[in-house]
């Protein structure tokens, strides 16, 4: 059971676009309907289409701005999003923040001032900062924590722990 992000931002911006010219075309009908003069006069608006050969530059811009939006929508909707959820097992799962979250508090170690972790489908990427001017043993500590919480959760797949002390140096 993986969750992918939504397309929120394509998806509202297509929809903003469709329900801005739909707005204008019901609005144009309305207007001629009424007997009333168009928004956008239409004569002038057709002249302009009828007049502008194929060969033109601007309908070569415009179609291949039409090409480059649609190639981009459909990419957006082929290409998976990112998991929000990692799979305990077939019917459960766990949400990537909140176990980001679990292990950020887990790697706050004894002498760990501050801890950054990051969460992908095969490998954990912890990023620690110390005051200590000796750092050894550290990295290890911070490890065994996270990998005993990894443990904790009984994920599917367990994935590999990798930890980076950094030693904050404090100005003199």
């Amino acid at each position: 059971m993986t969750r992918r992000s939504r397309r929120t931002l394509s998806a509202t911006l297509t929809a903003l676009v469709l329900l801005a010219a739909s707005a204008l075309v019901a609005v144009c009908a309305i207007q001629l309907a009424l007997g009333e003069t168009p928004l956008p006069p239409y004569d002038s608006v057709a002249d302009l289409l009828h007049g502008t050969p194929w060969s033109a530059r601007e309908v070569a811009v415009a179609g291949g701005v039409a090409a480059v939006i649609g190639l981009v929508l459909l990419l957006a909707a082929v290409v998976p999003g990112r998991a929000r959820t990692t799979a305990l097992d077939e019917r459960t799962a766990v949400s990537v923040r909140g176990l980001r979250n679990a292990l950020r508090s887990a790697a706050r170690v004894d002498g760990v001032e501050s801890a950054a972790v990051k969460v992908r489908r095969r490998r954990v990427r912890a990023v620690v900062r110390t005051r200590r001017a000796v750092v050894d043993g550290l990295g290890d500590a911070v490890r065994t924590a996270l990998e005993s919480r990894v443990g904790e959760f009984a994920l599917a797949r367990p994935p590999q722990v990798v930890v980076r002390v950094k030693a904050v140096r404090s100005a003199p």
